[in-house]
């Protein structure tokens, strides 16, 4: 199943993870966002609203195919104070937007919002909130570990889902990941940012046992998955 050909219901949102990092397309029911394309071909998208980007490293920001991409499909950019800068002299300004924690853009019905990011090692690493029409709300947290805000975030917005790094970044875990979900309290979890299977494993494992509530989703990559909002009675 290709998420192009994927048509979320009201209530729903798909996505897809498509590498081992934190690249993930996104599609609501009305709009498809990429989130850090690397590794991607520019023709995998034939229609693109926005490329939102959580910090600079090479994992994350690849400027020349960020800018084919913009070009293949006219779509906006959304990037962190020090991407935008990187990113200034091949986009068009009308069409990069900086994104700061508390930032939130408004595109048609689908809302991005810019959160925190504790990721030390770069410059203004953010997180992004992503609110589809229906109020369905995804939380990517970049290369982010757990800091103390993201209670604040999930009391606040209350995710239907959440990514949450679990290697490959410094400092990060499935211990670490699980951290995220405890402070986050989404109704799903979806581990990304490794390679290794033995650690996405390791980490719904833990899940079972220290938050039972929250589903685990073991993605696998290039898979394409929908998650519901649970329809009030």
């Amino acid at each position: 199943m290709s998420i192009e050909n994927t048509v979320p219901k009201k209530n729903e949102i798909a996505f897809k993870w498509f590498n081992n990092y934190a690249g993930v397309t996104v599609k609501t029911p009305t709009k498809t966002l990429v989130i850090d394309p690397v590794d991607v071909r520019v023709k995998d998208f034939r229609t693109l609203d926005a490329i939102l980007i959580t910090h600079e490293h090479y994992d994350h920001l690849d400027g020349p195919l960020i800018r084919k991409i913009q070009e293949w499909t006219q779509c906006r950019v959304l990037a962190d104070p020090t991407s935008t800068k990187k990113l200034s002299n091949s986009i068009m300004p009308e069409k990069l937007q900086e994104m700061l924690p508390g930032t939130e853009i408004e595109i048609d019905d689908v809302t991005v919002r810019a959160e925190a990011c504790n990721h030390p090692p770069a410059s203004t690493p953010i997180t992004f909130l992503i609110i589809s029409k229906d109020d369905v709300k995804l939380f990517h947290t970049a290369d982010s570990m757990p800091f103390p805000e993201m209670k604040a975030i999930g009391e606040e917005h209350k995710p239907d889902l959440v990514f949450c790094t679990i290697g490959i970044a410094p400092g990060t875990t499935p211990k670490t990941g699980i951290e995220i979900i405890k402070l986050t309290k989404p109704k799903v979890a979806v581990p990304y940012h490794t390679a290794s299977k033995i650690d996405s494993k390791k980490f719904c494992k833990m899940l079972t046992k220290e938050a039972p509530q929250v589903n685990c989703l073991l993605a696998k990559q290039n898979n394409v998955y929908i998650v519901g909002k649970e329809r009030k009675k």
